[in-house]
């Protein structure tokens, strides 16, 4: 059964595209935006995300809301080596993927918004920095994981490791912070040169 994405590539649907390429499992794109024309419509909200967010998965009678979420269980459904081998990767894996949101996204993304995305008058120096200021105590414990592990989980790159790079892609307007911890821009680097990223991203045009 083919899966639906919700959403469109410049959101965090690109990550569930990424996975959805990585894991060999068939999609298509339902290319709804922002807005009252889109994620808040009243058909939206009330067919697959009542919150009015994208991205969301429709897999059968299944929906799914939450990026990094779904990408945990499209690995599952998918199998292989992406995918939790035992009941403790499966905890580390999702471990990660709530320290990703709580301790990455949250500095990350408005460090770019008042990099990068925010039009110049709107963006805030002092909030920019202050998340600056705070996101190199969480990048100092994932340099020290990968410097000692190389992967989050396992040894090998899986959807714990996909989804937390989705994270830190959101440093890439401030690219000095990434290349302070050279294990986490070897481990972001050759993430993002993957295939299936590279295939990903090529919708976006990048």
């Amino acid at each position: 059964m083919t899966l639906t994405i919700h959403g469109i590539v410049r959101s965090r649907a690109i990550r569930n595209v990424w996975a959805a390429e990585e894991l060999g499992l068939p999609y298509t794109i339902d290319e709804v935006g922002f807005g009252p024309e889109g994620s808040r419509s009243p058909a939206f909200m009330s067919a697959i995300n009542p919150n009015g967010h994208i991205p969301a998965l429709s897999d059968g009678s299944l929906v799914l809301w939450e990026s990094l979420a779904i990408n945990l269980y499209l690995a599952k459904k998918a199998g292989g080596t992406l995918a939790p081998a035992s009941l403790a990767e499966d905890g580390l894996m999702t471990m990660w993927g709530f320290w990703a949101m709580a301790e990455i996204e949250q500095h990350a993304a408005p460090i770019m918004y008042h990099t990068a995305l925010y039009p110049e008058a709107e963006r805030d120096p002092a909030l920019r920095q202050k998340h600056i200021d705070a996101v190199h105590a969480p990048m100092g414990v994932l340099e020290a994981h990968l410097k000692s592990h190389g992967y989050l989980v396992g040894g090998r790159f899986t959807m714990a490791d996909l989804n937390l790079v989705c994270c830190v892609f959101y440093l890439r307007f401030t690219p000095e912070i990434i290349a302070a911890y050279p294990a986490v821009k070897a481990w972001y680097e050759a993430s993002m040169a993957r295939p299936a990223t590279r295939r990903a991203f090529a919708l976006r045009g990048e």
